[in-house]
């Protein structure tokens, strides 16, 4: 009898800490699976808008895709939420619609137009270095710099600054170019003027973007602490960034053929985006939100620009530069 309940003892105790294990990885495994629809996301945005999508209408129909998508699994899975919405939880709703969508992703889209989705991908891996700038500024974390761990995570982020400045100002040689024996080897000093700047402004676009982001992710960690309805909370969100980016679009854009949808690759950018990245991502982001805070979230950001890169090579074609790439490269492993 003894042997018999020591063995279930065991096993027990064995079950136990496998549930643990599972339940500890859980959040690394959410961060891999979202930096993949976010590397599958940059190349999808990158096609729409080179066909002529609209930066502004693509923000308005994902966020409305978001919506509809997230109100549906909220009445389906937390429809006994007795949670209530307070002007404080409005108000934080309000500002998270105008980091995530009229800043942080219509300047995303600007500066994709003129970048590239590998490079949009790897100056994103600042946001892990912004986001814990700005965690430490609102003493969401804490910073004692006796310690190795909080020595590290400056050191990341001076490399990350200096990373960032690298891959905007020298583009350096070509490493590997998928079209180099179709593409003509030579291109006057004035078009080589104007690639450099249409770079640097589409980079420069990316960075407020990127900082706007970062605030969204901190904003978000606070506001689900106070309303910890995270599919409801996401819906809200998106709610949000529907109707303040359709107010900006009517002012920036308000011609009727941009707001035509046609069954091409402009229809499977506003499904992809409304459903996987502001309806499932931003979920998964909310939930390991709860648990590991802001920081953790974007940590696993280098791990999409390898992804990023290897589908905008074998996809698009797009030529892999020295500068650009390889030292964000270095930084991944860094």
């Amino acid at each position: 009898m003894k042997m018999e309940a020591q063995k279930g003892e065991n096993l027990g105790g064995m079950k136990r800490k496998r549930k643990l294990t599972i339940e500890g990885m859980k959040p690394y495994a959410i961060c891999i699976l979202c930096n993949i629809f976010f590397a599958g996301y940059n190349i999808i945005s990158k096609v729409s808008l080179d066909n002529g999508m609209s930066s502004y209408v693509l923000v308005v129909y994902g966020h409305l895709v978001g919506t509809l998508t997230t109100a549906l699994l909220a009445v389906l899975f937390e429809r006994k939420n007795d949670t209530k919405i307070s002007m404080v939880i409005l108000r934080d709703i309000f500002f998270l619609g105008i980091l995530g969508a009229v800043l942080g992703r219509t300047l995303y889209y600007e500066g994709l137009k003129d970048t590239s989705p590998a490079a949009a991908s790897a100056l994103s891996n600042l946001i892990p270095s912004m986001t814990f700038i700005l965690a430490v500024l609102c003493r969401m974390e804490p910073l004692d710099i006796s310690k190795y761990s909080a020595q590290a995570k400056v050191a990341g982020t001076v490399v990350a600054l200096a990373g960032a400045t690298l891959m905007t100002l020298y583009k350096g040689c070509v490493v590997i170019s998928p079209h180099s024996a179709r593409q003509p080897q030579h291109r006057t000093g004035t078009s080589k003027l104007q690639l450099n700047k249409d770079w640097i402004k589409g980079s420069l676009m990316l960075l407020v973007s990127y900082l706007s982001l970062s605030a969204f992710y901190v904003l978000q960690t606070v506001t689900v602490k106070k309303y910890p309805t995270p599919i409801t909370l996401t819906s809200l969100t998106c709610l949000s960034g529907t109707l303040l980016s359709a107010i900006m679009a009517a002012v920036l854009d308000h011609k009727a053929p941009s707001w035509r949808l046609s069954w091409d690759m402009s229809l499977v950018a506003v499904l992809y985006s409304g459903i996987v990245v502001y309806g499932l991502t931003f979920y998964l982001q909310v939930l390991v939100a709860r648990t590991k805070g802001a920081v953790f979230i974007t940590a696993s950001r280098p791990l999409g620009t390898v992804i990023a890169t290897i589908m905008a090579l074998l996809i698009l074609g797009d030529v892999l530069f020295l500068g650009r790439y390889l030292f964000i490269l270095f930084y991944n492993f860094y």
